[in-house]
């Protein structure tokens, strides 16, 4: 009874157009999966309505559009037999199945938690999360949009930004909870522009409620913080003076980030993030000396001889190792292009959600940190003795 309801359900959402997303996942074999999760989403081509399927391999996304019927037939075929758990968001309700011990199916329908949206047009301009033309409160406060919603033109490069930022967080959103309270730090936030940019993503566009703490070290720029806060009413956004060795969250934290952490202040924010399991960690590191001061001379030299190259280098030598050492930790990473940031050149963003993975695989991913940073010619590094100190095995 319960499969005819979903299959009945997906029919309804996809006749009346009112599907926003589906989303494949929990492969219920992992060597038959080509991918942990599939994602769908209704587009319009020359053609009329059809629905893209997104599957990431590696590193590389592929795509592929179906119609309808196509769409239909294809999740039937993958669920329940390759993936345990199907999600369907649409602007009317929730529903989620899930396989259960035995081949049970439990299914579940809530309200919608999906704001209506367009739907996505290929080769049209760019479309924003918080587009421009439509007032945004938190966007007004910090000076980047007028009271009517208009950008302003000194302030456009830091209106991308944030909604690249939102873009990226977006996209990890269904690996969170997916019900009650999201519970969320972000270390170093400064003047928290992307801190009020999560915010409203989470609880204007997602619906969700969250408790959201921003630290930072420096007293003027958590009162400042505290104040917009205040201004904008928002509500379970918090500030607090403070850094990650000293925070103690009191409850589980769903969601790190970092956005702002110097050198191995990255390497703390991780160590920390991954010793409290968080399902989401969000970094963007800067300034990576630690490893530009360990390398070995003979390392590498056309690289390391001259200083700029040799900078570059070891940044991208520490962020493959903070990579590698978060896929050992049980971590899927990416390491994806992002604006830069106010402050800094640094454009890359390191993405890590929380996966289940086999004791052998994740031994694996150990032996392989080990392997290349011996190669290097390097010391044990900040983040593996944070690591020990926080008592996992690294």
């Amino acid at each position: 009874m319960a499969t005819i309801n979903v299959w009945a359900r997906l029919q309804e959402a996809l006749d009346q157009e009112v599907c926003s997303l589906i989303v494949l996942s929990r492969p219920r074999d992992k060597q038959q999966a080509e991918t942990s999760k599939i994602s769908i989403r209704p587009v319009q081509l020359k053609e009329g309505l059809q629905y893209q399927f997104v599957r990431r391999v590696g590193g590389q996304e592929f795509h592929e559009n179906r119609d309808r019927a196509e769409t239909v037939k294809e999740i039937e075929t993958l669920f329940p037999e390759t993936y345990g758990d199907l999600h369907l968001y649409t602007t009317n309700f929730d529903l989620t199945a899930r396989v259960q011990k035995g081949n049970k199916l439990r299914v579940k329908q809530k309200s919608p938690s999906h704001a209506p949206e367009e739907v996505t047009e290929h080769n049209r301009s760019k479309q924003y999360l918080i587009p421009e033309g439509v007032p945004c409160p938190f966007l007004h406060e910090i000076g980047v949009m007028t009271p009517e919603g208009k950008v302003r033109a000194s302030r456009y490069h830091k209106f991308r930004q944030i909604n690249r930022f939102l873009e990226l967080v977006n996209d990890v959103v269904p690996s969170l909870p997916s019900q009650g309270l999201l519970n969320i730090v972000d270390f170093g936030c400064g003047k928290s522009y992307l801190t009020f940019a999560l915010h409203h993503l989470l609880t204007n566009i997602q619906r969700r409620e969250v408790n959201i703490v921003g630290l930072d070290r420096r007293d003027d720029v958590i009162q400042t913080c505290k104040h917009v806060a205040s201004e904008l009413d928002c509500d379970g956004l918090a500030f607090q003076k403070g850094d990650i060795q000293h925070y103690e969250p009191g409850t589980k934290i769903d969601m790190a980030v970092s956005l702002h952490a110097c050198d191995t202040a990255t390497d703390e924010v991780l160590a920390q993030a991954i010793a409290w399991d968080a399902e989401v960690i969000l970094a963007v590191p800067c300034c990576q000396h630690e490893v530009a001061g360990l390398l070995p001379k003979e390392v590498q030299r056309p690289l390391t001889q001259h200083g700029i190259l040799k900078e570059r280098y070891a940044a991208l030598v520490t962020d493959a190792l903070r990579a590698k050492m978060l896929e050992a930790a049980g971590y899927q990473v990416q390491i994806v292009e992002f604006i830069d940031m106010e402050h800094t050149a640094k454009n890359l963003l390191i993405r890590a959600v929380k996966i289940e993975r086999k004791p052998q695989v994740l031994k694996r991913r150990r032996e392989e940190y080990q392997r290349y940073r011996e190669e290097l010619g390097l010391p044990e590094l900040a983040l593996e003795r944070l690591l020990k100190a926080t008592k996992f095995d690294a």
